[in-house]
Parts: C-alpha cells; structure tokens; sequence
C-alpha cells in the first residue's frame, strides 16, 4: 500500500473542496444562464404572440392563424419554464459552493498554521476531523441530487488519479461446470 501523513491529507482535503466549491459555482452559474435564455425566449414568444394579435385585429384570417401559433408557443414555453423549475437547484449548488467557500477558508487558516509550524501534531489531527466533519455536513445538506452534482463527483473522485472513475468489482462469478 502507500502511505499518506497527516499534512498531505489536509491538503489533498482542501484541493478535493475547493474543486467542488468551484464546480458547483459553475453549475449555479451555468444553469442560472440556461434559465435566462429560456426566460428571454419566453418573453420573446409573449412579445411575438402579442404583436401578431394586433396585427390580426380587421386583418386578414393569416395573422389570426399566426396569433395562434404564436400563442401556442407561448404558452408552450412558460409551461416549461415553470415546469422545469431550475431556482431550487441554482439555489442548491450556490449555497453548497458559499458553504464550501467558508470551509475552505478554514483549511486555508489551518495550512497557513501548519506550513508556520504553529500547530502539533495533536491539533493538527483535531483540526483536520473538525473540518471534514463540516464538509460532509455542507455535502449532506446543501448538494442538489441532479445531473452536475454527479459530474461534481465524479470530477472528484477521479481527477486526481487521472483515471476515469470505475466501479468497484462485485463478488466473483461462481465456477460454471461444463454438465
């Protein structure tokens, strides 16, 4: 096996949490943009739909048919947006990110400590289980169960080996006879 010391465990922690406090920035701030566009495009198809209903006032049967059409479609893209709700999950990932910010600079702190030699091992050890006790808090309250938490994971677990993740091998297959 391989051996790793307290100090580089406290420093593999805070590389592992200040990735997943980025990543989830990211997801906030990707899905935050996914939700304008679809916002614009709503209120595109509200402006369009409005505009040929003006259009269609004494006008000819087409821009009464266009209304329609356009008004469908709004329709069609307020009821996504308010279906495919992403608020809760923006919120989700930007709270775990600021949560995650905070615990980083915790880690920050305890290696500025450790690298000006101001801590003994014992508190170091102290230290370091106080702060991954507060990581696993922020992940098992503040992580969104959705589809970037999962490539957040994944980028986890498997960046820094540089492997892609595989998962573990099940039981052995029982021996087949050739009856």
């Amino acid at each position: 096996m391989f051996h790793v010391d307290v100090v580089e465990q406290v420093r593999l922690s805070y590389a592992t949490l200040e990735d997943a406090c980025v990543a989830h920035a990211d997801a906030a701030m990707r899905l935050s943009r996914l939700t304008s566009w679809f916002r614009m495009l709503t209120m595109a198809a509200i402006a369009v739909a409005a505009g040929t209903a003006l259009l269609a006032i004494g006008g000819p049967r087409a821009w009464g048919v266009a209304t329609a059409a356009a008004a469908t479609i709004a329709f069609a893209s307020c009821a996504g947006y308010v279906g495919f709700n992403q608020q809760p999950r923006i919120q989700g990932h930007h709270a775990c990110s600021a949560r995650l910010w905070l615990v980083c600079e915790k880690y920050r702190e305890l290696l500025a400590e450790m690298d000006a030699g101001l801590l003994d091992l014992t508190g170091l050890r102290e230290r370091r289980n106080a702060l991954l006790q507060e990581a696993a808090a922020v992940f098992e309250q503040a992580a969104p169960a959705d589809r970037h938490t999962l490539e957040i994971a994944r980028r986890a677990l498997g960046a820094r080996s540089g492997a892609p993740m595989v998962p573990p091998p099940g039981p052995p297959e029982p021996a087949r006879s050739a009856a």
